[in-house]
């Protein structure tokens, strides 16, 4: 007789489900960032910039969206060269990664029509120099501005922009609502040869239509959207700008396609500018010599205001240079030099409207920053007691002993909570932070001064 037994029978240890760590304050996980340095690609909220509380930042984002975003790049005077500077010489951490990824997504959402109440068409891409002197020359510069224009996407944009408005053009009768149900199967459908075709779209009247757009006239020969092949209609992406660029040789070429032959694209696509955000800064003349420095803003000076480049005429990109206090002592001398001091103060004491100055947070910025990752990440929405399991004392505090820095305040905040999970505290008080605090103290005192208590021994009577 076979033993089935097996399917009634229960283990006589069974497994007790526990809460999970952080149920007890109503939290999925710890809502704050272990590091909180932010980096854009990564898949954690906690990490990217995703949560993020605009109100702590409402004088500065004004102040750049009145000085850039909302005037007409029409403009001859529009500002083409500006700064996010910090006043603060606390170090990094002060919000200002999270600032500008916020920034380009709002931009990227509708192009900045809707900021700018449809006066301006641009995009907005993130540069961050690399670390150790890598990009302390003017060209390896340009090579990174390129690689953030790849990873934007912008360019394959560009090119479903320049197929959209031929089939409008060449069909006035046709609706895209009708084509298309949002933007992911606009692109999917663009990029596939098979959709026009099927759709009795004729490829290469499409392909005359976009080579007929007058700001394409007087691009050189070998540029990439001259490589259609009209019969198979196989479109150019910007997988063929890639190739093409790393063929160019250094210098003139690369120049003149970054800042003329690829803003003709732009224009050509419908926009009439971009913003480009440079990232710790400081990562560029921090390894530059005197007179590197200077050559680095004179190539500037030519490439934004004087040069024969069509941005130098039209003054497409907008470069805002993001500056920890410190470095403007760094690029004085260069940019007064170099004659950018003029086109574009720094240093002036008067107000300028290109410095965008990013100030300290105070402890109500601290309250919502606090408040605003324990809401990603709760369990069941709060009405009340926004800030549990923390009081008001324990997050002043914790300001506080951060020096009101924002970076250091979330990974207090993130090592705060840990220890009241690990000591099974229900609420956070200020006494609870102190106690913490001392501890980690006298543990560093003790780790730096171990070595002047330890026993001596005379090595050279020893060796007698």
């Amino acid at each position: 007789m076979v033993d089935i037994s097996k399917y009634s029978k229960r283990p006589k240890s069974e497994l007790v489900i526990n809460r999970g760590r952080y149920e007890q304050y109503n939290l999925r996980e710890n809502p704050f960032p272990s590091s909180p340095f932010v980096n854009p690609k990564s898949n954690d909220a906690r990490n990217n910039g995703e949560i993020y509380e605009p109100s702590i930042r409402d004088k500065e984002n004004k102040s750049i969206e009145e000085n850039f975003f909302q005037v007409p790049q029409s403009d001859p005077n529009h500002l083409r060269l500006g700064y996010i500077m910090d006043t603060s010489y606390i170090g990094r951490g002060n919000g200002k990664s999270a600032f500008l990824v916020n920034l380009q997504k709002k931009i990227n959402q509708d192009f900045g029509l809707s900021i700018s109440n449809e006066l301006n068409k641009c995009f907005a891409i993130i540069i961050v120099p690399e670390p150790g002197g890598k990009t302390k020359t003017f060209e390896s510069f340009i090579d990174l501005l390129f690689e953030s224009v790849l990873e934007s996407k912008i360019i394959d944009d560009s090119l479903l922009s320049l197929h959209l408005e031929s089939i409008i053009n060449l069909d006035e009768t046709f609706n895209p609502g009708e084509y298309f149900s949002d933007e992911n199967d606009l692109k999917n459908k663009l990029q596939s040869p098979n959709w026009y075709t099927e759709n009795n779209f004729d490829p290469r009247k499409i392909a005359q239509q976009i080579l007929a757009n007058p700001y394409l006239q007087n691009l050189p020969q070998d540029f990439p959207l001259f490589s259609y092949t009209f019969l198979l209609f196989q479109p150019v992406n910007q997988n063929d700008f890639k190739k093409y660029y790393q063929n160019l040789k250094r210098g003139k070429a690369k120049l003149e396609f970054i800042f003329s032959h690829l803003v003709t694209l732009f224009l050509a696509a419908g926009f009439n500018g971009a913003y480009i955000f440079v990232d710790d800064f400081e990562r560029v003349p921090d390894f530059q010599s005197e007179r590197q420095k200077r050559d680095f803003a004179l190539e500037l000076r030519t490439c934004l205001f004087d040069g024969l480049y069509t941005n130098s005429k039209v003054g497409f990109y907008n470069l805002i240079l993001v500056l920890h206090a410190g470095v403007p002592r760094l690029i004085q001398s260069a940019w007064e030099q170099s004659g950018l001091e003029q086109r574009s103060p720094i240093f002036s004491k008067v107000t300028s409207k290109n410095v965008i100055r990013f100030e300290k947070i105070n402890l109500e910025d601290v309250y919502s920053l606090i408040q605003k990752y324990l809401q990603a990440y709760r369990i069941d929405q709060l009405d009340s007691d926004k800030i549990s399991p923390f009081t008001q004392d324990a997050i002043a505090m914790i300001a506080e002993l951060s020096e009101f820095n924002a970076s250091k305040i979330l990974k207090m905040a993130y090592e705060v909570l840990e220890r009241a999970v690990d000591t099974n505290t229900a609420q956070i008080s200020l006494d609870f932070v102190l106690a913490i605090d001392e501890a980690t103290q006298l543990t560093e005192q003790r780790q730096v001064s171990g070595i002047s208590e330890a026993e001596t021994k005379d090595l050279m009577k020893e060796s007698e």
